[in-house]
């Protein structure tokens, strides 16, 4: 299989921040926002039908998302200025430039994050509900929002021969590369693993439902944050335009922490059973077992 963009529709192919999809007179729509607002809408369905199941009002599932957008965005956005700090340090109006490119997904999960904790504690309701339920939306966002870097001939790795090789056109290649041709999807490569990442977090939830596996509060998070972080060392290993800090790439060495922390996680409620209750118990008295708003 070779991705070829120069195969596609003249529409389709990069003008900053993206292709466009459809333009009606002052009305743009471009490939990378319909990618990113499929995923919300997408999102947020999944996680109100979790939510039901686990005996959770889904209302307070649609609520957060709004939060979520607010808070990760502006944290995304953030996190890729301050790696990329040279670049605006003498151009400081570009910063909230955000239509011009220029966010990471590792920013929009810190966000996102601080924004479900603000939200638990104003709403009194657990975070760690509240991760759980978000968790596969959030991969399954992932995944789709990638297949944007395919519309915009970005976040490719290194060249290759292989089958599978990604055709970038001249002007989207690095200089340094501009006579090799095709490259690394490492797009697709993400892509595919956070469906993979999802498929386990579904059968995981749907399990402990069906009482056939007993599941703490926080676990699908918890789990999340490993299996992505893993997939991630790996991939951003084959890109060739991390962001860095020195010689380290900067998503890799947050993915280790993410591994950390989420193996630590993991072990604090299994090892040391710490007494967040299990999700299945259904006669529990626990404010996270009841239906919330």
């Amino acid at each position: 299989m070779i991705l070829d963009f120069s195969a596609l529709p003249l529409a389709f192919q990069f003008t900053s921040p993206g292709p466009i999809l459809v333009e009606v007179g002052p009305i743009v729509i471009r490939w990378y926002g319909l990618l990113i607002a499929s995923a919300v809408l997408l999102g947020v369905a999944i996680s109100q039908n979790l939510a039901k199941r686990r005996h959770v009002n889904p209302e307070l599932l649609g609520d957060l998302s709004i939060w979520l957008v607010i808070g990760a965005i502006p944290m995304a956005r953030l996190y890729y200025v301050l790696f990329q700090w040279p670049e605006y340090a003498g151009h400081p109006e570009k910063i909230i430039a955000i239509w011009q490119g220029g966010i990471a997904i590792h920013g929009a999960i810190i966000g996102g994050a601080i924004a479900a904790m603000i939200f638990a504690k104003v709403h009194k309701v657990s975070f760690w509900q509240l991760a759980d339920l978000v968790a596969p939306s959030l991969i399954l966002g992932q995944a789709i929002g990638r297949w944007g870097n395919f519309f915009n001939s970005e976040a490719f790795g290194r060249p290759t021969n292989l089958p599978w090789k990604l055709y970038i056109p001249l002007e989207h290649r690095p200089p340094n590369l501009a006579n090799f041709e095709y490259f690394h999807p490492t797009f697709l490569y993400e892509s595919l693993w956070n469906l993979m990442v999802f498929a386990l977090l579904i059968t995981l939830f749907f399990r402990a439902i069906s009482k056939k596996l007993r599941l703490k509060l926080g676990t699908l998070f918890l789990v999340y944050l490993v299996t992505y972080s893993f997939g991630r060392i790996w991939i951003e290993g084959l890109r060739i335009d991390s962001l860095m800090l020195g010689t380290v790439r900067i998503a890799q060495l947050v993915s280790f922490s993410g591994i950390f922390l989420g193996l630590l996680g993991l072990a604090w409620l299994y090892v040391l059973n710490h007494p967040l209750p299990d999700v299945i118990a259904p006669n529990s008295v626990n404010k996270d077992s009841q239906p919330q708003r």
